[in-house]
């Protein structure tokens, strides 16, 4: 190189770093060098603290999923919330990969860059096609932010992506079935109303439609959060639902359940009886438990399918949307439908509305894994994390083991991979609930191992760090 070409690129460089700072450069289709949880707080203030803060990389619940295992790569894809160093809250949506063979994780690329965005409700979900191509959906934010559909470039490949849509979507949820893609999400329309699309392809969508909006309260607003799932490759696609008061998400309650078994044409309730879209009447036949009558708030956390197709839903009940004693119980319930009823279960109780953890069903077991325990930030989001086991169909609960103990950081919003492979069975990240600073992010197994992934990376791939209390 010679020293006037050198001499040139350092004045390049110079002023490149000088007129256009690395907070204002696009990170799209980049590296960084490690895994770095978003923190993220709501700066809606009582006296134990904010209605939910913390690290915030596997948020929110309505992000569904957020991994997905593929036994033809034999590794597990994952997306979260990160951000460039622990001294920024510039929300990246970045994806991952384990590999189960060398046990190894890849530096993680940004699939998409919020520049300047700091809020997870802005997380990315993931969709692995029958193709090898992964897809990421990452969320808008009613019609301030669209939300972005990217694919990437080659099968079952993290290295770069490109945008196939911009649309008003928020949460998004998205499912892989025997027709290809069918797409749960959110609009801002009522305050937050459901709706959903299909496609056989990813670039060519339905129209799309609303499955619920029921206006409610003075102004007659509506508002829901949902969490769906799908049953066996789309044979049967459903969803449970709450209803805010008002439109008004701290006054959220009651639980109303939809399903469809022809790809979205129709839609009944789980005894089959056909019912019209959108569900827009507060006791209509899709409402299984109506909790306002019981003045509880009700947050959804994870849906399942047993062994015959039956729904079971993961939610945690309260009294009231403001953290810390007086809203206590915090119980974390199981309603099933047994074939005949719903019937409802409490696993445990913690102490926050944003615990949250992920369901499990295998065969005649059935699991809970979140944190469920006190942590360092009492009364904050999330806690440290145990697996509670039922061996009678989610009827009596008991606590297997608690995996993380003596932590420095609460453990928040542990998450299922689809088709969860050990050691990547399930992941978090951790965070500070009552200070800003660093997130990081882990994963875990049902035997009780817990890896950190690292958080500075020298090389392409390195291995998790054995996690110890």
């Amino acid at each position: 190189m010679s020293y006037t070409f050198s001499f040139l690129l350092t004045l390049f460089l110079f002023f490149q770093n000088s007129l256009f700072p690395q907070d204002t450069i696009d990170l799209r289709n980049t590296k960084i060098n490690g895994y770095r949880g978003i923190w993220f707080e709501l700066n809606q203030k009582y006296a134990y603290g904010d209605k939910y803060s913390g690290g915030l990389g596997t948020y929110t619940a309505k992000h569904i999923p957020l991994a997905v295992y593929s036994p033809k790569a034999d590794k597990t894809f994952f997306v979260y919330g990160g951000t460039t160093k622990e001294d920024k809250r510039r929300l990246l949506c970045m994806i991952g990969s384990f590999d189960h063979k060398t046990l190894t994780v890849n530096k993680p690329s940004v699939v998409y860059d919020k520049m300047i965005v700091d809020d997870p409700h802005d997380n990315p979900v993931i969709y692995l096609g029958d193709d090898g191509h992964i897809w990421v959906f990452v969320s808008g934010r009613g019609t301030k932010r669209k939300g972005i559909k990217l694919r990437s470039t080659e099968p079952l490949s993290t290295e770069k992506f490109q945008i196939v849509a911009e649309e008003e979507f928020t949460y998004p949820q998205v499912w892989n079935t025997n027709k290809g893609f069918f797409h749960f999400f959110t609009k801002y329309t009522g305050v937050r109303e459901l709706y959903f699309e299909t496609s056989a392809n990813g670039t060519e969508w339905s129209p799309t439609q609303k499955l619920a909006g029921i206006p409610s309260g003075e102004n007659n607003r509506s508002g829901h959060y949902q969490v769906s799932n799908s049953f066996e490759g789309g044979k049967k696609l459903a969803t449970f639902f709450n209803r805010h008061n008002n439109g008004h998400p701290d006054v959220r309650t009651d639980l109303y359940y939809l399903q469809s078994k022809d790809n979205g044409k129709t839609w009944t309730t789980v005894k089959q009886d056909t019912l019209l879209l959108p569900i827009s009447s507060i006791d209509s036949p899709a409402r299984l438990i109506d909790y306002d009558s019981q003045k509880k708030n009700v947050y959804l956390k994870d849906m399942r399918f047993d062994q015959s197709g039956h729904p079971i839903l993961l939610y945690i009940t309260s009294n009231g949307h403001e953290p810390g004693p007086k809203n206590k119980p915090y119980e974390w319930r199981i309603t099933k439908w047994t074939g005949q009823k719903w019937k409802t279960n409490v696993v445990c109780s913690s102490d926050h509305n944003y615990d949250m953890g992920s369901l499990y069903i295998e065969k005649d077991i059935w699991k809970v894994v979140g944190p469920t325990e006190p942590g360092p930030q009492k009364y904050g989001t999330g806690g440290e994390i145990a697996i509670w086991i039922s061996k009678d169909d989610g009827e009596h609960w008991k606590k297997e083991r608690q995996i993380t103990t003596s932590s420095r950081w609460n453990h928040s919003y542990v998450r299922r991979p689809i088709q969860a492979k050990a050691p990547f069975q399930f992941f978090w990240a951790n965070g500070n609930p009552e200070k800003f600073g660093k997130s990081e992010l882990f994963f875990g197994d049902f035997n009780g191992n817990v890896y950190k992934l690292p958080y500075t990376m020298k090389r392409g791939t390195e291995k998790p760090i054995k996690f110890r209390n």
